[in-house]
């Protein structure tokens, strides 16, 4: 009940804030730069730049497809920019390294700079690394980032592109496949991105590969359990991750709170440590355990039914 009250004074709070701010902006959401300030400066990073922050991921938030990251390269501008999703997960040896809605991995240059937030990223550099650009009113899904992380940044052509942690983001033309890391170390200056905006160094050469899981779904390498329902980023949250030696079955370090997770494939959740007890697999993200009759209960997981 405490909780409960506590949230929703964080909220009241939170809503007469934004009603200030937008007595105080005069176009309609991406409040205008402050004087002096140019193309390539930061839009009102704490404010996201007008963009609709929305935790969970593309899946749990039923996004359309052929949209947002799913849309083609060829769909128009305003289709390609409807949504972002951002998640915290495994791609190759880097983990954790935020990947998005398509599975692709998110990626950071060290030419750019953070403070004030700059992308140097331009020309024949931004066919090779696509910035993710955003408008106002894009929906970002975030799952494993806090919604603090994110904003945005004008870039010289005067489009706004998405930052984490002030670090303006990019996709790599040279990532084919979900899960490609091919950008990680190009010049010695791109590296995957961490969901607070630093940089994923490769820590391994190897991986290990789970076993199948039941269902016929890809077996999971990475899960993000959150403390509270519908991945609410108020809570904390705990991955887990399978690397090179890894046990497929996994202990939470904090046993009996998670309200919610995102998996990147099938996994087993188990009520007792060391995958025992009562249990079920999941091969997709779960907004709300106890639906499933698993809310505060989970111990352990098994990576692969």
């Amino acid at each position: 009940m405490f909780r409960k009250q506590a949230l929703f004074l964080a909220a009241f709070v939170t809503a007469g804030a934004a009603l200030l701010s937008a007595c105080g902006s005069q176009n309609d959401g991406i409040p205008a730069a402050a004087p002096g300030t140019s193309a390539g400066s930061a839009v009102d990073a704490g404010n996201a730049g007008g963009l609709d922050l929305l935790s969970g991921t593309a899946r749990s938030n039923n996004a359309a497809r052929d949209t947002g990251d799913l849309a083609p390269a060829s769909a128009p501008a305003d289709v390609r920019t409807k949504w972002v999703s951002l998640r915290a997960g495994k791609a190759g040896n880097l983990n954790p390294v935020v990947i998005n809605g398509a599975g692709m991995t998110i990626y950071r240059f060290d030419n750019d700079s953070p403070k004030p937030p700059k992308s140097t990223c331009n020309g024949d550099c931004e066919k090779k690394w696509p910035p993710v650009k955003v408008t106002k009113g894009t929906k970002v899904f975030i799952a494993g980032i806090k919604k603090s992380a994110i904003g945005v940044v004008k870039r010289d052509d005067g489009s706004l592109q998405l930052t984490i942690g002030n670090w303006p983001a990019y996709t790599f033309s040279g990532d084919k496949n979900p899960g490609d890391t091919n950008g990680e170390g190009v010049g010695g200056t791109w590296f995957g991105m961490s969901p607070s905006g630093g940089k994923v160094l490769d820590g391994s050469q190897s991986s290990t590969t789970p076993p199948p899981p039941a269902t016929g779904a890809k077996a999971a390498t990475s899960t993000i359990l959150f403390d509270d329902a519908f991945f609410g980023d108020n809570g904390a949250s705990q991955g887990l991750s399978l690397g090179a030696g890894d046990d497929a079955c996994q202990n939470l370090a904090r046993p009996g709170v998670t309200s919610s997770l995102t998996t990147d494939g099938a996994l087993k959740i188990w009520t007792g440590k060391n995958c025992t007890g009562k249990s079920m697999v999941v091969d997709d993200d779960v907004k709300d355990l106890s639906a499933l009759g698993f809310d505060d209960a989970i111990q352990s997981v098994h990576f692969g039914a």
